[in-house]
């Protein structure tokens, strides 16, 4: 089943994604209301709503699926990082610690947008680039869940865009925490949540998810993987995310973005130049995920700041 989030007249829905339209969820009743309830219960509440008369899709804004109390994006694919490490921190290969646990960072779920919003460039970057991923949700909440209970607790999942600014985000990691402001501007989420029994069909024996992923900038294709080429499958994400700590019912883990043209800054790594360019306003980027659906966003200028002050420094006047 397909549970999305939409604007309709002003006001915001849930309801169940169809063949002829959308079906409201009662009146109040949200997205991540059905993720806490568990997969049964929201099954339940969507066969009761599809009864009900459907709202063609091109009436609506779809939102982000749900609210999520925390994004986490992890760097899942090796081919990803190669070329990112050439191209953002001027390195070369994999490094090593890559291999040993799954990397992930917090991002900022107030940033998230819909399927088909528009996307500012971020206030003093030139180097805006796209990331194509897949986001699992949680369905239930635990703590240092082994990878079994971590996939039975996966509620679905849903496509998502880690719109990245290289540049401030070369600046950031060069402190060694991690990007920052670079990853702060947008995520999309969307179209809408999957839920993980439409998709259990696509997992291969080693219980990887074998979905096709495309993304295209102005109807051109960029890049093209495969779901299944992550190092870790979801689960094994899920698992070491709760390890020690606690994951929620509704918390959203980015797959970390596919290799073979996931993101510009993998191929600019790769070829030694920004071939293609970096997203300009009024680029269209669109991502299309097998099982899932398609999302399109449209970049377009974005506001104009004052530069950020630099710091007094105690260290050099010594």
């Amino acid at each position: 089943m397909r549970f999305a989030t939409y604007e309709l007249d002003g006001a915001v829905h849930a309801g169940v994604v169809a063949d002829d339209g959308l079906h409201a969820l009662p009146s109040g009743t949200t997205v991540l209301d059905l993720v806490r309830a568990g997969l049964p219960a929201a099954l339940a509440a969507g066969a009761a709503a599809l009864t009900g008369p459907p709202t063609p899709l091109d009436r609506v804004r779809l939102l982000p699926p749900l609210a999520p109390p925390t994004v986490r994006d992890f760097v899942a694919f090796e081919e990803h990082v190669e070329g990112v490490v050439a191209s953002v921190s001027g390195g070369s290969g994999v490094p090593a610690e890559w291999y040993e646990a799954p990397t992930f960072y917090f991002t900022n779920p107030y940033a998230l947008i819909g399927a088909h919003d528009d996307v500012p460039v971020p206030p003093g970057s030139r180097l805006l680039d796209f990331e194509l991923e897949v986001a699992a949700v949680v369905g239930r909440d635990g703590s240092s869940l082994t990878p079994a209970q971590a996939r039975d607790a996966i509620f679905g999942y849903t496509v998502l865009n880690d719109w990245s600014a290289r540049d401030l985000q070369r600046r950031e990691m060069k402190v060694n925490l991690g990007p920052a402001k670079g990853k702060d501007s947008a995520t999309t989420l969307g179209p809408w949540l999957v839920t993980a029994d439409e998709l259990a069909p696509f997992h291969d024996e080693d219980g990887f998810l074998a979905l096709d992923l495309r993304v295209s900038v102005n109807g051109a294709e960029v890049g093209h993987d495969l779901l299944s080429n992550m190092g870790w499958p979801f689960e094994e994400l899920v698992s070491y995310a709760s390890r020690g700590t606690w994951v929620r019912a509704g918390d959203v883990l980015g797959s970390g973005t596919c290799g073979n043209g996931g993101c510009l800054a993998e191929l600019w790594g790769r070829r030694g130049e920004q071939d293609p360019p970096a997203l300009r306003p009024g680029d269209v980027v669109e991502m299309t995920v097998e099982g899932i659906g398609t999302i399109r966003n449209r970049v377009v200028a974005g506001i104009d700041l004052p530069p950020v002050r630099a710091a007094r420094s105690r260290t050099r006047a010594r």
